[in-house]
């Protein structure tokens, strides 16, 4: 079993060169192939294939996207509902494809697109299993690329989802086949038919059969409030408990049918396994499920101490096997927190002698978990940015409940689901259990929050906790070093204080909000916000995604009412503090204004701020020609954010700017009402940013823009491309623009040091 870690490592190396490796890759792959067969190295040669393997799977994965050529443009699909959920004004499907088929004959092909993610407005009554003939407006699968945010696309891609839009009515939909319910949904049936309680339905089905789905939005809001997620989702704790029960059973069987040799049977071990692979398959066999599979049945193998492989080795052939079955896996935070925890665990307690007695099983569950909590609280730092206070207490309690008592409750009530009064009787008791533990989370809840760090305060405290696991996990350490080391940490992360800005320069971020625009001005000790972002039909607003409740705000500053422009202001006022609003001052937003007017000027730590526009009372322009102009001055550079203003209000702002700018946030997203030849000419910027949305149906930014300001030499950056972009203005090396999304070939483009965005009609 020495070759289970290079099993792992091949694998892992395979899946990442299938998704960044160069071209080439597998040409050199097959010559090493052949090279290791000549020197008859057949290890190498195995390892070779193994990478090869989950390298070529990640590719597939890859090519089972939608076609850039078919953005936004009309498919016909056949294809089966693998999930929906009710979102009120629509239905959200996810669809397993069999066929894809662009109606325009003269488009490319969308053969190899495999699972989508449409909404479906409107819609007939659906069940999980129809098979459906549909049209779909699709779009590649994408997301705003904003820092220290969920990554939507990133998502999309681990979930193997190759598209998203939404279902057209013309032509009409046609039901091909009616849903053909396997166990779960006959599972699921029964416990609605048995089962009155809403809580215990959702909880029976999340906790027994994996569904999820039947969760609420308040379920998993108090679960992620409380750090408790993980006892709902189908993990290795629930199937380890599962296959441990049936091990238990079958032993203790195997004792009373043959007490002398009891201890050498081996089936035992089987229905252990077996018990493994039914309640995972009872789940669905989804990602978590499996992996949670793959997990206990390498686990038993070491435990049962015939012809196994050491714990270690028993951890990397899982993580090679998880990763060969599905190596998409790589990315899902899932299984490097599953994977952590068990290594943990096995660092924590190999060596060590088996506790015996209640007493002794109680100090080992209390170790365990102290010894967990903060190596978790890490990796869920980390990977969602997140850190629940109440987290390690709870857990203290809810995992030995939930997993001990709660889970085996509701598998016995399956167990007994052909008696339905024994079965009603366990579920009526699981319901009472889950009735405490919901108050205890809400209690708990209430009482300390969930706290979202500072994106700057996320790595060092993660680094932090992980530091104290490995203090006291790893063996040899006397009590005094821990102690110290202990305190020392502590100190530390009290002690942590957030970057500054030195006076007289301004960090400048455009985020990425999709069709509208948001800008983020941060100084040595002032923050001010030009615009607020889109709402959407849905209700959507993006700045709500953009920090952690509780930000203050110094200022900010509504070009004008547009929904585009002013979507932000009810998330805004919900969850953050706002010392002043800037608006034009004509249309009411709900919020005191001060209205921006031509000549008004502030200095806030050594940069200057100044309104170009409007002149008097703007009642009697257009509303974009309404938009505060802000110029803002730093250490000698200039940066002009004009909102919506067309070219009528460029041309009287001519002599009154007094020279060029260094960057230019182009006006109205870049459409050809703005940005004129004589302002171009006149402000000759170095860098221009455009916030569109990727695939907007306005075309922005225009053709005519584009080549206008790539004929000044200027850098040109569109958030539908690069993502929120970042910079300093007062710096004395020079503005330089970082994009959140980095671009293959981005040194190729104006003055070889940007992007060239191409002019599109």
């Amino acid at each position: 079993m020495g070759v289970a870690a290079p099993l792992a490592i091949a694998a892992i190396l395979g899946a990442c060169l299938g998704a960044w490796g160069p071209a080439g890759a597998f040409g050199a792959a097959a010559l090493a192939l052949l090279i290791s067969l000549a020197a008859s190295r057949y290890l190498a040669a195995a390892l070779i294939v193994v990478a090869a393997f989950s390298a070529g799977q990640v590719l597939v994965a890859r090519g089972a996207v939608l076609p850039a050529g078919l953005a936004s443009e009309d498919v016909a699909v056949t294809g089966r509902i693998e999930s929906l959920s009710d979102e009120g004004r629509f239905r959200r499907l996810r669809l397993s494809l069999e066929a894809c088929q662009p109606l325009e004959a003269v488009r490319v092909s969308c053969g190899r697109l495999r699972h989508v993610r449409v909404n479906w407005y409107d819609s007939p009554p659906l069940e999980k299993g129809e098979r459906w003939t549909l049209t779909l407006r699709v779009r590649p699968p994408s997301g705003f690329a904003n820092p220290h945010t969920f990554d939507y696309a990133a998502w999309l891609w681990r979930e193997g989802i190759g598209a998203t839009g939404y279902v057209r009515n013309i032509p009409s939909p046609r039901r091909l086949d009616e849903a053909r319910p396997g166990l779960r949904e006959r599972a699921l049936a029964f416990l609605d038919d048995h089962t009155s309680d809403g809580l215990v339905r959702r909880w029976l089905a999340a906790l027994t059969l994996g569904e999820g789905e039947r969760l609420d939005d308040s379920d998993w809001a108090l679960l992620n409030a409380s750090g408790t997620t993980h006892l709902m989702v189908i993990s290795g704790l629930h199937v380890g408990l599962a296959s441990t029960f049936m091990l238990m059973l079958a032993r203790g069987t195997a004792r009373l049918t043959m007490p002398r040799r009891w201890r050498m049977t081996t089936w035992p071990w089987w229905c252990a396994a077996g018990a493994a692979v039914g309640y995972a398959w009872l789940a669905g066999l989804e990602p978590p499920a499996m992996r949670a599979m793959i997990m206990t049945l390498i686990g038993l193998w070491v435990a049962s101490g015939r012809h196994a492989p050491g714990p270690w080795q028993g951890w990397w052939l899982a993580l090679a096997i998880v990763l060969l079955v599905d190596p998409l896996a790589l990315w899902r935070p899932g299984l490097w927190l599953s994977f952590v925890a068990v290594g943990l665990l096995i660092l924590a307690w190999q060596g060590r002698p088996r506790p015996h007695g209640v007493r002794g099983w109680l100090w080992a569950l209390l170790r365990t978990q102290c010894l967990l909590a903060p190596l978790m609280a890490a990796a869920v730092l980390i990977a969602f940015d997140r850190l629940s206070p109440v987290a390690p207490l709870i857990n203290l309690v809810a995992v030995p409940l939930v997993g001990s008592v709660m889970v085996p409750l509701g598998l016995a009530g399956w167990l007994l689901a052909w008696l339905p009064p024994l079965a009603e009787a366990c579920w009526a008791l699981f319901g009472w259990l889950a009735s405490g533990v919901y108050w205890a989370l809400t209690l708990a809840v209430d009482v300390a929050p969930v706290w979202q760090p500072a994106a700057w305060q996320t790595l060092p405290l993660a680094l932090v906790l992980a530091s104290l696991t490995l203090l006291w996990a790893l063996p040899g350490w006397s009590l005094v070093p821990r102690w110290a080391g202990s305190v020392a940490l502590g100190l530390l992360s009290v002690t942590l204080v957030p970057p500054g800005l030195p006076e007289g320069r301004v960090k400048v971020r455009l985020h990425d909000v999709g069709q509208g625009q948001l800008i983020e001005l941060r100084t040595a000790r002032h923050r001010l916000l030009y615009d607020t972002g889109p709402r959407f039909g849905s209700g959507f607003m993006p700045l709500s995604t953009l920090w952690p409740v509780g930000q203050r705000f110094d200022g900010v500053i509504v070009s004008h009412a547009d929904t585009d422009h002013a979507g932000g202001i009810a998330a805004l006022r919900q969850d953050h503090s706002v010392a002043r609003w800037w608006s034009p001052g004509v249309e009411s937003l709900a919020v005191p204004v001060t209205p921006c007017r031509a000549g008004q000027r502030w200095q806030w730590d050594g940069v200057e701020f100044r309104f170009l526009w409007p002149f008097a009372d703007p009642s009697a322009l257009a509303d974009n020609d309404r938009s505060c102009v802000l110029l803002v001055s730093a250490g000698g550079q200039r940066l002009l954010i004009g909102g919506d203003a067309g070219s009528e209000v460029e041309e009287a702002l001519l002599s009154r700017l007094g020279g060029n700018v260094d960057v230019l946030v182009a006006g109205h997203h870049g459409s050809r009402t703005s940005s004129s030849p004589a302002w171009v000419s006149s402000t000759r910027p170095a860098a221009v940013l455009f916030s569109a949305g990727r695939g907007n149906p306005h075309g922005h930014p225009h053709a005519e823009v584009v080549k206008r300001f790539r004929r000044a030499d200027s850098c040109l950056w569109n958030t539908a491309i690069d993502g929120a972009l970042t910079f300093m203005l007062g710096d004395p090396q020079g503005v330089g623009v970082t994009p959140r999304r980095a671009l293959a070939g981005s040194r190729g483009g104006v003055g070889h040091v940007c992007h060239a965005i191409e002019s599109r009609p």
